[in-house]
């Protein structure tokens, strides 16, 4: 008896202390939270993955996972994504690397499949083990894949409400197959190979969408071009538009959207691709957003294929300034702030710039090679962001 009241008041003083004698050993929190949202189509699919730190700081992090089918990923963007037969690493970049606790990177990929295209039922998180989200998780929709010559079409629905201050169109209005009323077809140099026109089997929404067949070469230059949809703005230039393509940007220069600035000689400001990554370009004097150096391509993004991309930028013609948005996430390589960044914007802030802009062209553009098929939608230009 004398034993068993020692051992009773030895319970109670470590009880008193804090400590549970007895107690089983509390279960270890998941080193992160993971969604994994998906959009396929009968072959193919991207993967919105979004991460989330539930542990101390790090400063940079790879996520890992393995695939119960046969996906294979061909493409990826904001993180580097290796592959080795059903096991997957994503690693962090330059950008998204540091992750205070309970902070959160987002990168994606594409992929093919055939037969099953679960979500990965468990991952890693710099080698701890993470979970999957709770929330229903992949969210998946079916849609089929488009290719360059047979587009699969996309439901008609209302087209997407304009701000009350934007000037907007989604090319509802159009009644023929030609670009008509504020919009144009033009060809810079001289008519080639490159068309555009008006489509109704692919649209981001409503029924119609500007479809644009982009040729390789000097002569094959297309644009369709609106003097009226800038009139709503002065001197801040709000853009945002919604594109679809088919090919991967290329190593080559290429332009999508082309801007023509009153201010500088009526030159253009050029936003495509370059080194297969996003860039803006000065016609004035080639100067490029960003640099076109390793590291400054690596700041910008590519822009993913097969799926619609929402895709904002501000142009300030009061001080020269550029921010850019891809699918609602600011672009770090596509940041002119005023001041000069290395591998950013340090060669476009050699000289003064003050843009005055007088039209927009959406098309595509080829210095050497680079084709392309891309539908555009839901334009819209103000005074202020406009959003996703």
């Amino acid at each position: 008896m004398r034993h068993r009241r020692l051992a009773l008041a030895g319970a109670a003083l470590l009880a008193a202390a804090g400590l549970v004698v007895g107690a089983p050993a509390a279960t270890a929190a998941a080193a992160c939270t993971v969604t994994y949202a998906v959009n396929q189509w009968s072959a193919g699919f991207t993967a919105e993955i979004k991460v989330t730190n539930n542990g101390a700081p790090v400063t940079s992090w790879t996520l890992a996972w393995s695939y119960a089918g046969d996906q294979r990923v061909t493409n990826a963007w904001n993180a580097t994504v290796n592959q080795a037969g059903n096991a997957v690493t994503a690693t962090s970049v330059a950008w998204n690397g540091a992750l205070a606790t309970g902070a959160s990177a987002q990168f994606g990929l594409q992929g093919t499949y055939s037969g099953g295209n679960a979500a990965p039922a468990a991952y890693t998180f710099n080698g701890a083990s993470c979970s999957p989200d709770a929330t229903p998780s992949p969210t998946t929709t079916t849609s089929p894949a488009p290719t360059p010559s047979s587009p699969a079409p996309t439901p008609s629905s209302p087209g997407q409400p304009c701000g009350p201050t934007a000037m907007c169109d989604g090319f509802e209005t159009q009644a023929g197959s030609v670009p008509a009323g504020n919009w144009a077809v033009t060809y810079p140099d001289c008519s080639g190979a490159g068309t555009a026109a008006i489509d109704r089997t692919v649209a981001h929404s409503g029924g119609t969408s500007l479809r644009v067949n982009g040729a390789e070469g000097y002569c094959n230059h297309v644009f369709v071009r609106n003097t009226a949809i800038l009139g709503a703005t002065a001197n801040v230039y709000h853009v945002r538009y919604w594109v679809r393509h088919t090919t991967a940007l290329p190593a080559a220069h290429v332009t999508a959207v082309a801007l023509q600035d009153a201010a500088d000689g009526n030159r253009d400001l050029r936003f495509g691709g370059q080194n297969g990554a996003l860039q803006f370009n000065r016609a004035s004097d080639d100067a490029t957003l960003p640099e076109q150096s390793p590291a400054g391509v690596a700041l910008s993004r590519p822009l993913p294929v097969g799926t619609w991309n929402c895709v904002e930028f501000k142009v300030d013609g009061r001080d020269g300034t550029i921010e850019t948005w891809l699918n609602g996430a600011s672009v770090p390589g596509l940041l002119a702030d005023g001041v000069p960044t290395h591998d950013i914007d340090g060669q476009w802030l050699n000289r003064t710039w003050r843009p005055r802009l007088t039209d927009i062209r959406l098309g595509w553009e080829s210095y050497g090679s680079g084709t392309d098929t891309l539908w555009y939608d839901d334009v819209q230009v103000s005074a202020a962001r406009n959003g996703c």
